[in-house]
């Protein structure tokens, strides 16, 4: 087999939030898929970075009153944690804010520019005149300019998927200043994407690029207009790098970003000594491979690979998609504790569960893959510790016991091992074109099969003959051998798993042709357990803890019963959020941006039922309804409402707060209020003709 070199990336994380399970679909996927070339031999390097400029960055270090580079820095330690805690194989994980990345964005640039590639054009932008800056597209909010809909943002609408400048929404705000922003005329700069119309026909109908991203990709070249140039340049004040030969203009986020995998890949070949042209030049043989989600294909297979034609870079040979996540069977949200962040699932569950999930799940389209959460603890349990270990389990002691650890010299049933180590060719093929749910099927059949040999022989029954003894040798030197096998294939996947079977097997590290031949005549170690089973209370307490760690730190603290609110003192006492709003007379504790004011989901309620809490001397339980959907809260309302009085009415409640489980229960939102405490405490009252579920504005 011919050694390849092959080069893989993830997409960058940004240097702004938590990393969670949605970002892990993508880098256990990739991961695995190195893993696996590993094994096989080739010469793999996996890298990534964290994405570390923008707009959105700026603010929040000024918010928090750091420095920009002080953030990221933060960031980066936490995203290196959890995707450690995950076991992610990275080569290099490195940050865009590098003065590699600063090279090649400069060298790209200028090489497109000499080539004609960018032009300077004047135009009109959206400047928010209370803030002091020009918008970018994701700060500006309006009505679609296509369908209606209110609240989207300025680049794209999240309901009819239409995409448009932000200069065509109707009724535009600024998320900063809450304003009505103004156009201004600026200088920016054009990457002239259809002069590589040809090119990039080309490049979608190749192999490279899914056959249902390419057809949706081709769309943008039916336009009369044809490709749109790409506007790569923001005026100051922005996060970034600073465009050549200008004074007040940065490069876009989307234009140094991922040229971050040639930065990154660039300081790993310096500090190890790799030829890094040998895998980036144009007629290079080596290969380039990008996993990144579907709702960034257009990015890596328009704008990428023209920027890197335009730079004299190879093209990617493949750039492979994946769908979202969902929990439960939705969307992921964090009013409901579902957004769920990788540190809150390392707390209670181990990662090898996951990566499993998730491979048993991942094929190589872009359909949306959901985490089951009862599913994932009966899967985990009946596949990995009822069949794959409990191989091991079933065998070993007979060999460590019995016979001082060592193995038979031969096999009792060659043909079945051949046929375990003859489905690795198959199997490669499955793990190569990215088909991990049709691998782990092979494999667990595989597992299956090995169990039924088990109990077919049954060893226990044969250990109680004495003149049976070589026979148990002999059988559970077999089950071991089918073991290992199954554990060779699941290598890639299972990581920490392998490791701790090598060391049992004590035969050195696997790699993919250990399936080839069996081992025999030699000493094993003790076994230990590989594996302990999935407990629905651990799944139950990573949910809780993630309800609080997903909140901003301001949430938490009013969680924690710290806030200024109406019914803070029945809050504190039960250790339950209860109703929002300031204390008549009282100043509100601590000021919010106006993006975070933005993100408050207020919805109009129905009270369809309303009790007191036993034991409780304030709170009372609301079961509220959404308008099709139904929540229930707790508020510190008894002192000022007979419950039966409140069932029937409306009122205003904050939807997207994350559940927390309480004495009581789990409360699953607030509901506003106003008013100096005790008996004179008002919950908000709609407009008479708001119904459930609307939005309050």
């Amino acid at each position: 087999m011919t050694q390849r070199r092959i080069l893989v990336t993830s997409a960058l994380p940004y240097a702004n939030g938590k990393i969670h399970l949605g970002h892990m679909v993508e880098h256990i996927q990739t991961d695995i898929w190195v893993r696996f070339q590993r094994l096989r031999g080739h010469e793999c390097y996996y890298v990534c970075a964290d994405d570390a400029h923008g707009t959105p960055i700026m603010l929040r270090a000024r918010q928090e009153g750091i420095t920009p580079e002080q953030l990221i820095s933060r960031v980066r330690e936490e995203h290196e944690r959890d995707f450690a805690g995950f076991n992610i194989s990275y080569d290099n994980y490195y940050t865009t804010h590098s003065e590699e990345n600063r090279h090649f964005s400069e060298f790209i640039y200028r090489t497109a520019r000499d080539q004609g590639h960018v032009e300077q054009r004047t135009i009109r932008q959206a400047y928010d005149e209370q803030a002091g800056m020009f918008l970018p597209d994701r700060f500006i909010k309006g009505e679609c300019p296509r369908c209606g809909s209110p609240d989207q943002y300025g680049d794209n609408c999240e309901v009819c998927g239409a995409t448009y400048a932000p200069t065509d929404l109707k009724n535009p705000v600024s998320v900063l200043s809450g304003t009505r922003p103004v156009e201004r005329e600026t200088d920016h700069y054009f990457f002239r994407l259809g002069q590589f119309e040809d090119f990039l026909r080309t490049f979608l109908g190749s192999p490279a690029v899914q056959k249902e991203i390419a057809n949706k990709q081709m769309e943008w070249f039916a336009s009369d207009q044809g490709l749109a140039d790409w506007d790569v340049s923001r005026d100051a004040p922005y996060w970034g790098f600073r465009i050549p030969d200008t004074d007040d203009k940065y490069f876009y986020v989307w234009l140094d970003a991922p040229i971050g995998y040639l930065a990154s890949f660039k300081n790993l070949c310096t500090r190890e000594s790799i030829d890094f042209d040998a895998f980036l030049k144009p007629d290079s043989q080596a290969e380039m491979h990008h996993f990144i989600g579907k709702d960034i294909a257009y990015f890596h297979t328009l704008f990428w690979p023209a920027l890197l034609k335009a730079g004299g870079f190879r093209i990617p040979t493949g750039v492979h998609c994946h769908g979202f996540l969902t929990v439960n069977g939705a969307k992921m949200s964090k009013s409901r504790g579902t957004f769920i962040q990788a540190e809150s699932y390392l707390r209670h569950l181990n990662p090898e569960w996951l990566r499993y999930y998730f491979a048993g799940k991942l094929g190589n389209g872009v359909d949306d893959i959901d985490l089951n959460l009862d599913d994932f603890i009966a899967r985990v349990n009946s596949d990995l510790v009822g069949k794959v270990v409990n191989i091991a389990s079933r065998c070993a002691g007979f060999i460590n016991k019995r016979f001082d650890s060592q193995l038979a010299d031969s096999l009792p049933d060659a043909a079945l091992y051949q046929q375990f180590s003859d489905a690795a060719g198959h199997i490669a093929e499955l793990y190569e074109t990215r088909r991990y749910q049709q691998a782990m099927r092979e494999i667990m059949a595989l597992a299956d099969r090995a169990n039924q040999y088990v109990d077919e022989q049954k060893p226990w029954v044969l250990a109680k003959d004495p003149e049976q003894l070589a026979e148990v040798q002999a059988v559970c030197t077999q089950g071991l051998n089918l073991f290992r096998v199954i554990v060779t294939y699941l290598k890639p996947v299972l990581p920490r798993l392998a490791a701790d079977a090598e060391q049992f097997l004590n035969a050195g590290v696997l790699n993919w042709n250990s399936a080839a031949s069996p081992l025999l005549g030699c000493r094993v170690n003790p076994f230990t357990a590989l594996m302990t089973r999935v407990d629905k209370a651990q799944v139950e307490a990573m949910l809780a803890d993630n309800a609080t760690a997903a909140l901003p730190a301001s949430q938490q603290q009013q969680q924690d019963g710290g806030a200024e609110a109406t019914g803070a003192e029945a809050a504190e006492a039960e250790n339950m959020p209860a109703t929002a709003g300031p204390l008549a007379g009282d100043p509100i504790s601590a000021t919010i941006s106006y993006e975070d004011f933005a993100r408050i989901d207020l919805r109009v309620v129905k009270i369809t039922r309303a009790a007191a809490v036993e034991g409780a001397d304030k709170l009372v339980r609301l079961t509220l309804d959404l308008g099709g959907e139904t929540r229930n809260v707790f508020a510190g309302i008894k002192s000022a409402y007979d419950p039966a009085e409140l069932e029937g009415r409306l009122t205003v409640m904050v939807a997207n707060l994350a559940p927390r489980k309480m004495r009581f229960g789990v409360s699953e939102g607030m509901v506003l209020a106003a008013g100096p405490g005790g008996s004179e405490v008002f919950i908000l009252g709609p407009d008479p003709g708001a119904c459930p579920g609307m939005r309050v504005k």
